[in-house]
């Protein structure tokens, strides 16, 4: 069987991750119903979330898991941490007895409870006096409606989420609203601004980042831009002279830690120091997301057939939110960029039969949606098996989040891998 999994963050009032919604489906379909849907969800979990490890799909956040009335009342919680995760009952479930007894009973083991999609009706009553967390879709309930849900349940102390934030201006809604958490792609879309001036420092990344996609890397350019960013500057020396690398004596200059690095990882630490940089101003989530993104797309590019640039995919993933890290539109960073066309046309949402990276990047841009009717059929047209694109989703958190640990902390970077 084949089995999805994907995630989608979920923000506090500072745009910190708070958790994530776990996403997954058995199969293709995108949608399921009855007990059959219920055991296949378990299995899910039973397989793909703790075959990676919840730390590697959480990096100690929440886990929203959407339970249905089989599996919460069938006492299914056992196998999930009741610090980890927020039982997330679905708006399809009927709060008779067994469903509100079970509900009570998962908050007595430790648990906290969220209702998914919920549009008040009173025979919800009782579940609403359990509920840690109320999730409310802004697009289906009114702002009247929203806000009186948040005065009436946010007075008891319930959590109110505010779901399907798209926009910067939905985010501040919310947010003055009373909202306490977020979930949507709000981070992701650029805020349009009236001067679409880059800052200085970032004008310096971009150069930096547009440096990667020529063919023959340019030390002596390179270093000039490095020296030009003290911060920069003090990475790169820091790192060389880490345990990572042995010299016989410490390395004191940009040029010389560029040519102890070479080529394959020079390019790999400007990509992994400039995205943080680039979004100075973001929720970190944004670079997490760019980072996965990356190596997904590598991971899919190695396995399609036939088999696109690697080095060209990952690029592409990384570039893929540029526009939402610094509020430019897409179209005008790449015209300064001057990547080839094919990447190009992908990331300006382009469909022109036989561009593989166009194809690359919408199944993750759909898998990332948890669509997987067209995560499915984007693979066949790859010729990717479904199962390989689960397992390179997986595997691009693991490292994305083995990395992100490196970098959020300020530690240096891990040893260049040698596989």
């Amino acid at each position: 069987m084949d089995h999805f999994l994907a995630r989608q963050a979920i923000f506090d009032r500072a745009q910190n991750v708070y958790g994530y919604e776990l996403l997954f489906r058995s199969s293709g379909s995108n949608t399921f119903d009855g007990c059959e849907a219920s055991l296949a969800t378990s299995q899910v979990i039973a397989n793909a979330v703790f075959a990676i490890g919840l730390d590697n799909l959480l990096g100690g956040r929440r886990a929203f898991i959407n339970f249905g009335r089989s599996l919460l009342v069938g006492d299914w919680t056992t196998m999930l941490p009741s610090q980890s995760v927020v039982i997330e009952v679905l708006e399809s479930v009927e709060p008779d007895l067994e469903v509100v007894e079970a509900c009570r009973n998962l908050r007595a083991k430790g648990y906290l409870v969220a209702l998914d999609d919920f549009v008040y009706d009173s025979r919800f009553d009782p579940l609403t006096e359990l509920a840690d967390v109320i999730k409310v879709d802004i697009r289906i309930s009114s702002r009247g409606e929203q806000l009186e849900m948040i005065a009436k349940y946010g007075s008891r102390g319930v959590k109110m989420l505010a779901e399907k934030v798209e926009t910067h201006e939905e985010f501040e809604w919310s947010r003055d609203a009373g909202y306490d958490y977020f979930q949507g792609y709000f981070f992701a879309k650029p805020v349009v601004l009236k001067a679409q001036q880059v800052p200085g420092f970032k004008t310096n990344h971009l150069k930096l980042l547009e440096q990667l996609q020529q063919r023959d890397l340019d030390f002596a350019r390179l270093e000039k831009l490095i020296s030009n960013d003290v911060s920069f500057s003090y990475r790169v020396i820091r790192y060389v002279n880490s345990g990572a690398f042995a010299h016989s004596r410490p390395v004191n200059s940009i040029r010389q830690a560029l040519v102890i690095l070479g080529e394959l990882e020079t390019r790999k630490w400007i990509s992994l120091a400039t995205l943080p940089a680039l979004a100075r101003d973001k929720p970190n989530e944004m670079v997490m997301q760019a980072m996965v993104r990356a190596r997904f797309c590598e991971l899919l590019a190695a396995e399609a057939k036939p088999a696109a640039s690697t080095a060209d995919s990952a690029l592409m993933g990384m570039f893929s939110l540029l526009d939402a890290m610094i509020d430019r539109p897409m179209a005008q960073i790449l015209a300064e960029m001057h990547l080839g066309s094919p990447i190009t046309e992908a990331l300006l949402g382009g469909t022109k039969p036989g561009n593989s990276f166009s194809l690359i990047l919408r199944l993750v841009q759909n898998y990332e949606a948890a669509d997987w009717d067209r995560v499915a059929e984007l693979a066949l047209q790859l010729r990717v098996e479904v199962a390989a694109v689960a397992s390179s989703y997986l595997e691009a958190l693991r490292w994305s989040t083995d990395l992100f640990r490196v970098i959020g902390s300020g530690q240096s970077a891990p040893a260049p891998s040698r596989k």
